[in-house]
């Protein structure tokens, strides 16, 4: 498996694996799939705010597996060491370690950008899976919010997750 940076060409992979964790699942709670014109606008702008995106796929050339990104936190500027993660990967590549060799480039990605925290806000406390792979990769419990939202005709809850990236709150960062 090969993990690269995600490029312009990954979008329509990209927004087919998004569009079916949308219409079957939890990770995230928009309702409807976004177009492939919208999931380049939020691609590009990660990557004009010098935030990762990677892409997962079998070998050079070959079919994308998954996929991962860390965006903002919050948009206030004392958020800016902080970054939210998402790691989404394709039906047919689950339980083939591809999330978690996302997680681990994501994570060092974040670290060699001088990034802090990374927060991960899980759909449902029923994402189990999302969940062990979080805490195998560093993630502790930070709470739940019960019931935030409304899927599927069922309240739904979040779940916070965080871990300290490179040298955490033990040194002030650099600007």
């Amino acid at each position: 498996m090969l993990i690269r940076p995600a490029l312009p060409s990954d979008i329509p992979a990209i927004a087919a694996i998004y569009g079916e964790a949308v219409r079957t699942g939890t990770a995230s709670f928009e309702l409807e799939p976004p177009d492939e014109m919208e999931m380049m606008r939020r691609f590009q702008a990660l990557h004009d705010s010098g935030h990762p995106y990677l892409a997962a796929v079998e070998d050079e050339g070959g079919p994308l597996l998954g996929y991962a990104y860390a965006g903002p936190f919050r948009p206030r500027i004392a958020y800016r060491w902080t970054v939210e993660n998402s790691v989404y990967v394709a039906p047919d590549a689950h339980k083939r370690g591809v999330g978690r060799a996302l997680m681990v480039a994501l994570i060092t990605d974040c670290e060699a950008k001088g990034f802090r925290q990374m927060i991960a806000v899980i759909g449902g406390s029923d994402n189990l899976g999302s969940i062990a792979l979080h805490r195998a990769c560093g993630f502790y419990d930070v709470g739940v919010m019960r019931a935030t939202g409304f899927k599927f005709g069922r309240w739904l809850d979040t779940v916070l997750m965080q871990r300290d990236l490179g040298e955490g709150d033990e040194t002030l960062p650099v600007d």
